[in-house]
């Protein structure tokens, strides 16, 4: 009995080292790297093909970004008052100029110390301010004429212009139109190279297109812009709205 369960357990060990050697050989012969894995699949019934869709339109809105800053005043009072001063003298030019009260902001108000680091003593010696003023333009026409009253006004830094397209949806919508019928243009070119038959449109997917066009940003800090050589030319130029499908067919 005891020499049968050893002639079992010999065969059954050759066995697995003879796995383990043609694993080994094949491994070898056909370049497969580790882990290897074995899986079975289907052929796929479907032909999945990606359409893309552009539209080009002009932006019609406008944001002109302002900014005060305020240096080296003595005391905190000082500074707010002067940054007050200059930000309510902005919003009224703005407002006199035709934009509404509740397309102007004011954000990033901020009033800080100076160190006099001498000697090693924290001492302050005085303190500056900034505030960030936004003005929302709907007539991209005005654009050049608000970046004029801004730094008319008092603002002593003018950070950019950004276009953009108000509410998009409908050039999305169009933007998407064309990428699906790019998208069926296309498997028709490739069942007639495959030389097969396609069926309906079993799914879509549309990718994500990432909250609307991006923003079109132009420096401002040039000499028309501070108020050295009158308004600058400002043209919004064009934007690009984008859609991108993938449509999946059935294959007859």
């Amino acid at each position: 009995m005891i020499v049968m369960e050893n002639n079992k357990y010999l065969k059954s060990a050759a066995g697995v080292l003879f796995l383990i050697l043609i694993t080994l050989f094949l491994i070898k012969v056909l370049d497969l790297s580790y882990p290897l894995s074995i899986t079975t699949s289907n052929v796929s019934s479907e032909l999945s093909v990606v359409g893309e869709g552009k539209v080009e339109a002009v932006p019609n809105i406008a944001y002109v970004e302002a900014g005060v800053s305020v240096s080296n005043g003595a005391t905190v009072d000082e500074v707010q008052a002067s940054l007050d001063k200059t930000n309510n003298a902005i919003i009224a030019a703005v407002e006199k100029a035709g934009v509404k009260k509740e397309d102007v902001s004011t954000s990033n108000y901020s009033i800080n110390p100076n160190y006099d680091y001498d000697a090693n003593a924290n001492k302050i010696s005085g303190y500056n301010g900034n505030v960030s003023i936004t003005v929302k333009v709907k007539d991209t026409k005005l654009v050049s004429k608000i970046v004029g009253v801004v730094t008319a006004a008092g603002a002593n830094q003018v950070n950019g212009v950004r276009f953009e397209i108000d509410n998009p949806d409908k050039l999305r919508e169009e933007a998407r139109n064309k990428a699906i019928q790019n998208a069926k243009d296309q498997a028709q070119k490739l069942a007639k190279t495959l030389g097969i038959r396609l069926g309906r449109i079993v799914n879509i997917i549309e990718s994500p297109v990432g909250g609307g066009p991006i923003p079109y940003q132009k420096d401002m800090m040039a000499e028309g812009a501070m108020g050295l050589g009158g308004a600058p030319q400002i043209q919004p130029g064009t934007q690009t709205v984008s859609s991108t499908v993938t449509l999946y067919f059935e294959k007859k």
